[in-house]
């Protein structure tokens, strides 16, 4: 069952934060309801979550540092998109440069706003298969702020690893979750 029940008017919108990753705008708008309002946006031009697999019982996780938490935590590779660069793309440019690998195949396993209350990001989940080393004249290379270790983990071992709560990360938890489906 579908409800279209209207959508918001923007009557001001005023950027007041820009980064590299994403920017904050202030927008004065009227609801669906007629009720006038101030939102806090986060923009963000999208990102991939991907899921690299060796072989079917088999998943590539990274393990980073990340600073918002201070702390490592296992977790799926992802990463922003590129301005204007299309999803699958950016899923084989992500693998190649946070896993050292190129898949051969890059299939959409689902689409999600992890956070809709605030932030208009969309990810795209990605099951890679097929994959092979980079080309020797590849010039991928991880970002500067990414110091990332690399392991190959099969399945069962990463349900139990979320279970004991040794994987925190949400993306990661429903991005596998969507292999089961």
């Amino acid at each position: 069952m579908t409800f279209d029940e209207g959508h918001a008017t923007v009557l001001e919108r005023r950027e007041v934060w820009r980064g590299r990753i994403f920017s904050v705008d202030a927008d004065l708008v009227r609801l669906p309801n007629g009720h006038q309002s101030r939102m806090e946006v986060v923009r963000h031009r999208g990102s991939v979550v991907l899921l690299p697999m060796p072989d079917p019982t088999h998943v590539i996780l990274v393990r980073q540092y990340r600073y918002a938490i201070d702390r490592w935590i296992w977790e799926l590779p992802a990463g922003s998109l590129e301005e204007g660069e299309a999803p699958e793309l950016g899923a084989s440019r992500e693998c190649e440069e946070e896993v050292g690998l190129v898949p051969s195949r890059a299939e959409v396993i689902g689409t999600f706003y992890p956070t809709p209350g605030f932030c208009d990001e969309v990810m795209t989940f990605y099951r890679l298969t097929g994959l092979r080393a980079p080309a020797p004249v590849s010039t991928a290379s991880r970002d500067a702020d990414e110091d990332l270790r690399v392991a190959t983990f099969d399945l069962d071992t990463v349900r139990a690893m979320i279970r004991s709560s040794e994987i925190v990360d949400g993306k990661t938890v429903l991005g596998l979750s969507l292999l089961e489906a």
